[in-house]
């Protein structure tokens, strides 16, 4: 135990911390099982590869700041919305990432469009990618104060090198002139290399009238839809048929 203490000591100094946290175990697992020298130091390497790879997608989960419940393989596929289930695991499958397109999800309310892009921004944080999941109402707070706080910057930088941005409802209110120049550049900026999910209940051609600008609007449509699946997600209001209640059932 005192040679484990050692290792772990080396281990603080170089910073490796997932021997340090495992080297009891990997000892033991070595000595019961008479592994060789170098299978021990495979396994070494091994627990500090897992370790590493568990850190870097805790703070890609983090960074994402999915809202609660973004997991698709809850998806309830007896919801009738117009999406098939090949085309569920089409775009779960996220080629479309590795292709840099771009994904329009619009409907009524209560389709699934938020719970659909939060479910694909997840299983793209899974997969390695840098996906970041914000609302409309954020990406404009962080256009507007990106010169002025230092979290607003680092916001900014960090979704400038994203491999997917979700926006979501995009459009559902409208927008200052300096505002919505603003997110044009920023999208414009970005979308070379990088995949967007929109989710909207808004048509493109309304669009416009949000922004009050039919050129800026023309011209941001025409970055966004370029390389673009747009998916029309119809039916009633998953909450409202599903709503709860305070009272209990009457017997």
């Amino acid at each position: 135990m005192e040679h484990n203490q050692q290792i772990k000591n080396y281990c603080h100094q170089f910073k490796i911390t997932g021997v340090s946290t495992n080297i009891d175990q990997l000892v033991i697992a070595a000595q019961q099982q008479n592994k060789s020298y170098l299978d021990f130091i495979i396994s070494l390497f091994e627990a500090e590869t897992h370790h590493r790879q568990q850190n870097e997608f805790k703070r890609r989960l983090k960074a994402a700041q999915l809202p609660l419940n973004s997991n698709l393989d809850a998806y309830n596929h007896g919801v009738e919305n117009g999406l098939s289930r090949t085309q569920f695991n089409q775009l779960r499958d996220l080629a479309w990432v590795d292709q840099i397109y771009n994904l329009m999800l619009m409907g009524p309310s209560g389709t699934g469009k938020t719970f659909l892009a939060a479910g694909l921004c997840a299983d793209a944080t899974a997969r390695g990618f840098k996906a970041y999941f914000r609302t409309m109402e954020e990406i404009i707070n962080m256009l507007k104060l990106k010169d002025v706080t230092r979290t607003a910057m680092n916001e900014h930088r960090r979704l400038a090198k994203a491999n997917l941005i979700v926006i979501d409802d995009i459009m559902l209110f409208p927008m200052e002139k300096n505002l919505a120049v603003s997110f044009f550049n920023f999208v414009n900026q970005v979308y070379e290399n990088t995949s967007f999910i929109i989710t909207t209940n808004k048509m493109p051609a309304d669009w416009a009238k949000t922004l009050d600008d039919e050129v800026l609007a023309t011209a941001l449509l025409d970055r966004l839809l370029f390389r673009c699946e747009v998916v029309n997600l119809s039916g009633k209001s998953y909450r409202i048929n599903n709503r709860k209640t305070i009272f209990e059932s009457a017997n």
